[in-house]
């Protein structure tokens, strides 16, 4: 596999390994998951230094019982290594690039223009039932201070 078609690959592991990172992170994953994606950035970082010398010398592997956040910006530090020496067309998106991700900024354009009135009344209604919102989780609380019996019934 030529070297620029290699690097895309090992790129793309990283990318989503940090996205997974995260979303484990921010979810409880299981706890098989750190190990796994440590594992993973170790065994990218390793083929990576074969392909690239100075690597190696910038980057480390991580070590053993690495967190998940550890392990998130590791990938995404390795993975803005290459972004800025192949510049934001080496990944296939040729548009903008947002932290983590590349976008098609035209598609977003046409998504926006066909959808936003839906977010717009999203907004709306979210604003016009927040009080009442607020006032029946008060009204649920004052309940639950005058009655304990129902105070226990929620916690379990």
């Amino acid at each position: 596999m030529e070297k620029e078609r290699e690097l895309k690959k090992l790129i793309n592991v990283l990318r989503r390994t940090a996205r997974m990172s995260m979303q484990a992170e921010w979810t409880g994953g299981q706890q098989d998951t750190a190990p796994y994606c440590v594992e993973q950035y170790n065994r990218v970082l390793a083929r990576l230094t074969e392909l690239d010398e100075t690597v190696g010398k910038i980057f480390s592997p991580l070590p053993d019982g690495s967190s998940l956040t550890v392990t998130a910006m590791a990938c995404r530090q390795l993975c803005a290594y290459y972004e800025d020496e192949y510049g934001r067309h080496f990944w296939g998106w040729g548009g903008p690039k947002a932290h983590g991700f590349g976008y098609d900024a035209e598609a977003f354009k046409q998504f926006w223009k066909n959808s936003a009135h839906e977010f717009e009344e999203l907004g709306e209604f979210i604003r016009e039932s927040i009080e009442e919102w607020f006032r029946a989780k008060k009204k649920d609380d004052q309940k639950d201070d005058r009655d304990p019996a129902a105070k226990e019934k929620t916690k379990s």
